[in-house]
């Protein structure tokens, strides 16, 4: 996911596929069976995203447990948004976006748009 290193997008991969809190070493166990990595790297880039607000964690026994703050799809919408105020003219890049969008996407909006309530006057 776009904002995420390699290893983040891994790590949080791993915490988004799971039903509840892990830990540093169940979180390693889901990675090393594609890749193998260190416990210290996983346990640093889990310790980055705390920092950077993209994980919680909480205290049992000598362990922390990670938790995603947000689910995939609330995560992607997050950078979307932070992609158009950082551009210059953000409705040009939704009418391009729009531009190239499939007839499913397109649909999806077009629900969505329906579904937001209307700014009172």
């Amino acid at each position: 996911m776009r904002g995420l290193g390699e290893l983040e997008d891994s790590v949080m991969d791993v915490l988004w596929r799971s039903d509840e809190p892990m830990s540093v070493r169940a979180v390693l166990a889901e990675i090393n069976k594609t890749r193998e990595l260190a416990y210290t790297t996983v346990m640093t880039v889990l310790d980055n995203l705390f920092r950077k607000g993209w994980v919680d964690r909480e205290l049992h026994s000598r362990a922390y447990l990670y938790t995603p703050l947000e689910n995939r799809d609330e995560a992607a919408a997050r950078l979307l948004r932070e992609m158009l105020e950082s551009s210059a003219d953000p409705g040009a890049v939704l009418l391009h976006f729009a531009q190239s969008a499939s007839d499913e996407e397109s649909e999806a909006l077009r629900r969505g748009l329906r579904r937001r309530p209307r700014p009172e006057k």
